[in-house]
């Protein structure tokens, strides 16, 4: 009977064979069928089922305080700041729990349309354009009105937020784009970026911890309940209806009643490997460094599972083509590579072989999914003396970029700094230095004559301004032909998983069968309906921008409620 209640779609999400979905047990906890925590049939089938597991059992005198509020945040991230304020702002009584000990802070790099400063800048993006494009990079698998929820939404959270900062003493840019050059993929300016300072009670500090002192005070004066170092445990459901949480203090376990409802926004599962091996394997493949942050084991996606919900059953990540790994080492979690932040612009890239093996002028991940029919799932970037030319000349948009905007607007990492960080890589043996190509090839361990040749190829692509291999821009294309040569093996690394709980346009977390469960909302990298199998970079910020303006919009309606 209980095998008829789940529906075929709700299996394969979870990743279950015939055996495995047999462990599904009779009894309810909480708002769904939970799966056994027995053993019978898990052979050849248990790393599929083992990263949900049985819903966590909490008995009442496990309880050592309860609290009432109206809504419960779980996380205290960038969607979870933004939750907090705006429903602390409309007079709601607002808790957040947070697992780690001062909270993921924003983001930077938010992305939005028709905000002040892009108004600003005359920069018009075409609501129906970008959302069209936004819904081809998903491949159709996601929910377009969230998209067009977002253009429409997102200029009004990035204001509110530029306002935070003034207050706070700092300003907000926005990434101007109108003299960009025209590229085969084409570029969105939506990113806004903060600008910190570099001294003072900011010395030292992250940007993302930057974000989280300014908004996390922001929330304490508006009288946010903060809870941290106490992580969500599990969902409690009345009826078929979430009304608040049980989480997990230093003093035992805490129950909060949430009467207007709860978010949950507690920051994906990219730490979370037996998840990334279950639903998302090939991604595994891709990264050489995680900088997810802390804490983000899919705890919150596994309690909407135990409550009843959906979840994308197209399942991916954020992953950026920036990390040099050593001439021995190959691409993959399994090593741990260091940070090349210009990795992402278009160098002649080649395989193992030394081969060119695709369009570098592509998104981020295009090319680290290329390096997925590669030998060993590895890339090798190969450039000259002139990179700083050549840099400046490819026009790179985003957080890749080296060099200010052309309204004045900061960027992630400046020249200098990068140049920094390619000094050390060299002197730590990641980046190969030599005076031939021949001398590069034999240190970067790939045959000599064939990385001749590709460069003898890349020159002459060079010098006809044409690329008649794979059609890259002639303002992306550059020669190795200034001596001192140099050359990485790279592979990616991860910043967050991009699936999650299915949503409707409310926000609300939906079951199997698309129906909305009542009381229970998901923001953030823990929601779904958005991203299916690459992110679109191309749209600075997108994911943070959507993530805080559904945030911001969910938190008011349920203050109003």
């Amino acid at each position: 009977m209980i095998m008829k209640q789940m529906d075929v779609s709700r299996r394969a999400f979870l990743g279950m064979g015939a055996a495995a979905a047999a462990l599904v047990g009779a009894g309810l906890s909480g708002c769904a069928p939970q799966a056994s925590s027995g053993s019978d049939g898990l052979a050849g089938t248990g790393a599929a089922v083992d990263w949900l597991g049985p819903e966590p059992e909490v008995a009442e005198d496990e309880i050592v305080e309860t609290v009432d509020t109206e809504i419960l945040v779980c996380g205290a991230g960038t969607s979870g700041l933004f939750a907090a304020c705006a429903a602390a702002e409309e007079g709601a009584r607002v808790v957040c729990l947070e697992k780690g000990a001062i909270g993921g802070g924003v983001r930077d790099n938010l992305g939005s349309l028709n905000s002040r400063l892009q108004k600003e800048a005359g920069c018009v993006i075409d609501e129906n354009e970008i959302c069209n494009d936004l819904t081809r990079y998903a491949n159709g698998y996601a929910n377009p009105r969230l998209y067009h929820i977002w253009a429409q939404n997102s200029g009004e959270a990035i204001d509110w937020y530029e306002d935070r900062l003034k207050e706070a003493g700092f300003e907000l840019f926005y990434e101007a784009a109108n003299d960009a050059k025209p590229s085969l993929y084409k570029h969105w300016a939506t990113g806004h970026i903060p600008s910190w300072p570099a001294d003072a009670e900011f010395a030292g500090l992250s940007d993302v911890v930057n974000g989280k002192i300014v908004l996390g005070d922001y929330a304490k004066e508006k009288g946010v309940d903060f809870r941290f170092t106490t992580p969500l445990v599990k969902l409690v459901c009345e009826e078929g209806k979430v009304v608040g949480a049980i989480a997990k203090g230093s003093d035992g376990y805490i129950r909060i009643n949430a009467s207007k409802g709860v978010i949950v926004c507690t920051g994906g599962y990219a730490r979370n490997e037996d998840m990334l091996a279950a639903l998302q394997p090939e991604t595994l493949n891709k990264y050489s460094l995680s900088i997810a942050i802390d804490g983000t084991t899919g705890d919150g996606i596994k309690a909407c599972l135990w409550a009843g919900a959906h979840m994308d059953e197209a399942h991916t990540a954020m992953v950026f083509d920036r990390i040099a790994i050593k001439p021995d080492e190959y691409g993959g979690s399994q090593t741990v590579g260091s940070l090349f932040w210009m990795g992402s612009n278009p160098w002649l890239k080649v395989n193992l072989n030394g081969e060119r093996f695709i369009n570098e002028s592509a998104p981020y991940d295009y090319v680290l999914n290329a390096a997925l029919t590669q030998p060993h799932h590895t890339i090798v970037d190969i450039w000259d003396s002139d990179y700083a030319a050549y840099m400046e000349q490819f026009d790179i948009h985003g957080c890749a970029r080296v060099f200010p905007f052309e309204n004045g607007a900061p960027t992630n990492m400046t020249l200098e700094v990068v140049q920094g960080m390619n000094e050390g890589l060299l002197a730590e043996g990641y980046i190969v230095k030599a005076d031939t190509i021949e001398e590069l090839a034999e240190g970067l361990g790939i045959p000599a004559d064939n990385l001749k040749k590709t460069v003898e190829r890349q020159n002459e692509n060079y010098d006809n301004q044409v690329d008649p291999d794979f059609g890259k821009e002639a303002f992306r294309l550059s020669p190795v032909r200034k001596a001192p040569f140099y050359g990485v093996r790279t592979s990616g690394y991860m910043l967050c998983t991009l699936d999650g709980i299915t949503i409707n346009e409310q926000f609300q977390a939906v079951n199997d069968a698309g129906e909305p469960i009542e009381g229970l909302y998901v923001a953030g990298v823990d929601s779904g309906s958005y991203y299916a199998g690459t992110y679109p970079n191309m749209s600075t910020g997108n994911c943070c921008g959507r993530s805080v303006t559904f945030a911001r919009m969910m938190a008011k309606a349920l203050a109003a409620k």
